[in-house]
């Protein structure tokens, strides 16, 4: 019985000195991911919102920067007149993802200005340039975002 339980108890302490090795390489992993790709799953994310028309919650999920510079209303109110019209998001593809610490018009800081191709339901062709910049809590979140 006794060997039974050393060997359990082995196994156990093996196990958890794997787990922690995982969450070691995880950590690390995220570490070492780049800021372009950050900055995009967060802008992705983002984007997830205002494809299905959640509005408010893009304004929420936004950089501090950004609440700062328009409204929760200004928001909801400038991409229903911009955004609607364009009917649904057909496609998306990454056209560019730039790192840089300044932007005209902003505050220095992390900013990455990415580029997607879209396609929408009534417009076949567009560029939308979101910017994620990494906000005060250590997250990236979109600080702009425009369409052409």
């Amino acid at each position: 019985m006794i060997v039974k339980l050393t060997q359990m108890g082995s196994s156990f302490l093996s196990g958890l000195t794997v787990l922690a090795m995982l969450l070691g390489v995880c950590s690390a992993t995220q570490a070492q991911q780049k800021p372009e790709e950050l900055a995009q799953q967060s802008a992705d994310a983002w984007l997830a919102l205002v494809d299905s028309g959640k509005y408010a919650e893009s304004w929420q999920e936004a950089s501090q920067l950004f609440k700062a510079a328009v409204t929760k209303e200004q928001w909801q109110s400038k991409l229903r007149a911009s955004r609607d019209p364009f009917g649904k998001m057909l496609t998306r593809k990454l056209k560019s993802a730039t790192y840089t610490k300044t932007l005209p018009g902003a505050p220095d800081g992390e900013y990455v200005v990415i580029q997607y191709e879209s396609s929408f339901e009534h417009k076949q062709s567009a560029v939308e340039t979101v910017t994620p910049m990494l906000d005060k809590d250590g997250s990236w979140r979109v600080s702009g975002y425009f369409i052409k």
